[in-house]
């Protein structure tokens, strides 16, 4: 596919599969029921892939809501055409609860003071809609110990909830933190915390709305927290978490068939012959233990390549896996292309997907760095262009 891409300027691009992405949000769907809601999380622009195209394709496909983090990536959705529900995850700053209300975007109440200052929000609005009440979700903490009133705040909120009668309480969720770790009890704990927590809501005469709890993990392995909506991230991208013990791991993968959307290349810009003992980038932190043929990428940490992978890991070349040397730097990356002879300038080199019969994803990278899928998908640079593939 990447070789039918052409375009003028820097020769770096990612081609973002929706085929792949739809594909995966019907595997989630077959997972929970389709009785239940999606929410697609696309905020960090839809984890560096482009939270505009990849809505419009998931609301096409039925996807109920959305969940973003602020006001801005809201409206951005608004703005592309976007009209179905959006969830603003982390809550509000003081004002931006009239931007929320203005555009139509559902707010997180994540501390007991902002209600008045929402349900003043939505007094605005109520002089020209009759009968305007804002629907809004709450977020109860568990345990991730970020956001959300703690359990014991629930009868507060209720008292706080009945002097606010423009508001109305449409949803109620937690977030866990270790949703993957099957070596630990966390997730349970979290569970039953939060259903305590909604019985106390019940009990004081508040329903607590639509429930929502399960992240990629949960909606992967845990049906208990599936309830009413599911907010799937990574894995609507076809990544999947790293599941511990590794039998869970092998279980979910051979359950739910993910296909991996972000292909990342870049063509070779230069080649160089240096000899034993030559070092090659800053710091001298690459020097040849033998003659070498050095190719120079047009790809660096500015465009996704993290640093940290200086001197660590392959891409791949004409269908080979070819080891990145030295320092990446920012807008360049080095690779020993002496195993393939017959590379030339222009070659494209694969970074993340598949290439022949070999692919390096970006799931694959975040293990052998010890970081997360997300992080690397995040770290995609503006500067990169993204063609979307059907």
């Amino acid at each position: 596919m990447a070789k039918t891409i052409q375009f003028d300027g820097r020769p770096i691009w990612a081609e973002v599969s929706i085929a792949a992405i739809l594909h995966n949000l019907r595997v989630i769907r077959r997972q929970v029921g389709r009785e239940r809601k999606v929410l697609a999380v696309v905020k960090a622009n839809a984890y560096g892939l482009g939270a505009v195209p990849i809505s419009k394709a998931l609301a096409r496909a039925g996807t109920e809501w959305f969940g973003v983090t602020c006001s801005s990536e809201g409206i951005e959705l608004r703005d592309a055409g976007i009209h179905k529900r959006i969830l603003v995850l982390t809550g509000f700053w003081p004002g931006e609860e009239k931007i929320l209300l203005d555009h139509d975007l559902t707010p997180t109440v994540t501390r007991v003071d902002q209600l008045r200052t929402l349900d003043r929000a939505a007094a605005r609005i109520a002089k020209r809609k009759k009968n305007f009440r804002a629907p809004f979700h709450l977020k109860i903490n568990t345990g991730m110990n970020r956001l959300g009133i703690e359990p014991c705040e629930v009868e507060a909120f209720v008292k706080a909830l009945k002097k606010c009668p423009r508001l109305a309480l449409e949803g109620t969720y937690t977030h866990f933190a270790s949703a993957e770790d099957f070596t630990s009890d966390q997730t349970i704990k979290q569970e039953n915390k939060f259903s305590e927590a909604l019985d106390r809501l019940r009990a004081f005469g508040v329903s607590p709305g639509m429930i929502h709890l399960a992240n990629s993990g949960a909606i992967c392995a845990r049906p208990s927290t599936w309830a009413d909506i599911v907010r799937p991230g990574a894995i609507l991208y076809g990544y999947h978490q790293g599941f511990t013990p590794p039998e869970k791991k092998a279980e979910v993968m051979a359950q739910m068939d993910l296909r991996p959307c972000l292909s990342l290349r870049a063509r070779i810009i230069s080649l160089r012959d240096i000899a034993a003992g030559q070092a090659v980038g800053y710091g001298a932190r690459f020097v040849a233990k033998r003659p070498s043929r050095i190719a120079v990428i047009a790809a660096g940490y500015a465009d996704g390549v993290v640093r940290q992978r200086t001197n660590n890991g392959s891409v791949l070349l004409r269908g080979r896996r070819v080891p990145l040397v030295g320092t990446i730097s920012m807008d360049l990356a080095t690779v020993d292309a002496t195993e393939v002879p017959n590379a030339a300038i222009g070659d494209i080199v694969t970074i993340y997907g598949k290439e022949k019969l070999d692919s390096i994803e970006v799931s694959d990278v975040a293990r052998e760095i010890n970081t997360v899928t997300s992080d690397l998908l995040c770290a995609l640079g503006r500067r990169v262009r993204r063609f979307y593939l059907a």
